[in-house]
């Protein structure tokens, strides 16, 4: 049995949410670690569903090598959730960005792994986030330390679960019928 587009659809719902992708990052102790506050954990987290970024390319100029001109591009990310950690006092984006990538259906392990080579090389360039509308007012320039974190399903291929451990890259495995048996008990007592 293969992943399900409405599997893909329910995780990245869910981890849009800053509260909701906490729980996500104590399944990784070294990235909930890198939160800056866990009395304010969902204020030290921006979360950017399907994250776009303005790259700024360095061209030159004609034959010139001494001449050149900047200009920036915005394009969309590989990556399914960007998570920024900001300082919860004084509303900052700190330098620690958590990319996650979610399992798509009919996707295989050169692909999942590609999404998360092509983003390196995108944002080895400097660039700065398209913010949510909420969090416009911080300075979203790249970051220091990019890390990436892959979510899978119980029905992945063992072959995408033995190459992420081959590449030392870490990842979890979700069930999202446990969030549909939560998104049906929040709705029968949101009609109560």
């Amino acid at each position: 049995m293969s992943v399900k587009q409405s599997d893909y659809e329910i995780l990245l719902a869910e981890y849009s949410n800053r509260s909701s992708v906490i729980p996500l990052l104590k399944q990784h102790r070294p990235y909930l670690e890198m939160i800056p506050s866990m009395r304010r954990a969902s204020e030290s987290v921006v979360t950017i569903p399907l994250p776009v970024a303005k790259i700024r390319y360095h061209k030159q100029m004609n034959n010139d090598s001494f001449v050149t001109t900047n200009y920036m591009e915005a394009q969309m990310l590989s990556c399914d959730i960007a998570i920024l950690m900001c300082d919860p006092e004084w509303k900052i984006k700190l330098g620690v960005e958590i990319l996650i990538f979610i399992h798509k259906p009919n996707e295989d392990l050169s692909h999942f792994l590609g999404r998360w080579r092509e983003t390196q090389v995108l944002l080895a360039h400097d660039y700065e986030w398209l913010m949510p509308r909420c969090d416009e007012h911080m300075l979203s320039e790249g970051a220091a330390q990019i890390y990436p974190f892959f979510v899978l399903f119980e029905n992945s291929p063992e072959r995408i679960k033995k190459g992420l451990q081959g590449a030392c890259l870490p990842f979890v495995i979700q069930t999202p019928e446990l969030f549909k048996q939560e998104e049906k008990m929040e709705l029968t007592v949101d009609n109560c």
